[in-house]
């Protein structure tokens, strides 16, 4: 099957990489990995309808001028593009990512494979890093954990290795809910329960760790909601925004009684930790 590659540059260096993900991907686009100012996507040729994307960048991107390049992947060369592409990553030296093709590494005592679809999921991108360090320097042994936006499911993957007692992984998004279920599956996490939707599932159930890792209008759009299933003492690990935006994000959870603890930054994206 062939395949098509898809270089997007965006004119607005602000534009979070995963809100284009997701547009894409109910396009049929496949896979993506983030550039500095853009993303690479992967659709199968047959599956592409240019009319549609460009539809899609002047309607919902049209502030932004995004401009693509298209090229086409000749069949023999798929495999290698997916391995130099999702190389394995290793995080504070205690836990590696890695894909079904990459070998284990025994020095490594954490291991999570993820299947390599979207690079956001598999621990390249600043912000799934960053939450993955702070749960690594502060393990959520025996909690109850929420994990809003799982994605490929792993942050709640890593909470279940590091002791939590149960976890609830919620994703709007079809895709990171079917790829949710597989890696946890892969990964054998019987105490994760994986749900499609939003906030508005959740009810009366309460969390020791709440994590959200998702984009700045959503976490504030959601604060409430985070706040009113957290139990006394909890945490509250959110991520998905700049710098820029921790003033506002620590604003609002404020309202909520939730005091910023701590928080790390790369590249000017951020992972804060609040406390309630």
């Amino acid at each position: 099957m062939a395949y098509l590659q898809l270089e997007f540059v965006f004119q607005h260096t602000q534009l979070d990489p995963e809100i284009l993900m997701a547009y894409l991907g109910d396009l049929g686009f496949e896979s993506f990995c983030e550039l500095e100012n853009g993303l690479t996507a992967y659709i199968r040729k047959d599956d592409f309808h240019q009319v549609g994307l460009d539809e899609l960048i002047g309607e919902e991107f049209a502030a932004i001028e995004i401009s693509y390049q298209i090229q086409e992947m000749p069949d023999e060369n798929w495999n290698a593009v997916w391995e130099s592409n999702f190389p394995a990553v290793v995080i504070a030296g205690k836990c590696r990512v890695r894909a079904p093709f990459h070998e284990t590494d025994p020095d490594i005592p954490i291991e999570i494979i993820i299947e390599p679809k979207m690079s956001f999921g598999t621990a390249h991108h600043e912000t799934t890093s960053q939450v993955m360090e702070l749960l690594l320097e502060n393990p959520p042994g025996d909690m109850d954990v929420l994990d809003m936006g799982c994605g490929t499911g792993i942050l709640a993957i890593l909470s279940s290795i590091l002791g939590a007692k149960h976890i609830l992984a919620i994703d709007n998004d079809a895709w990171a809910y079917e790829n949710s279920l597989e890696n946890v599956e892969r990964n054998g996490n019987p105490n994760i329960i994986v749900l499609q939707g939003d906030a508005s599932l959740l009810g009366n159930e309460t969390f020791d760790l709440v994590i959200a890792n998702i984009n700045r209008n959503i976490l504030l759009n959601d604060m409430h909601a985070y706040a009113a299933v957290m139990r006394p003492g909890g945490r509250l690990l959110l991520s998905g925004f700049y710098e820029t935006d921790l003033a506002i994000i620590s604003e609002e959870a404020g309202k909520y009684k939730l005091k910023l603890s701590r928080y790390l930054k790369r590249n000017e994206w951020v992972a804060a930790e609040f406390t309630f």
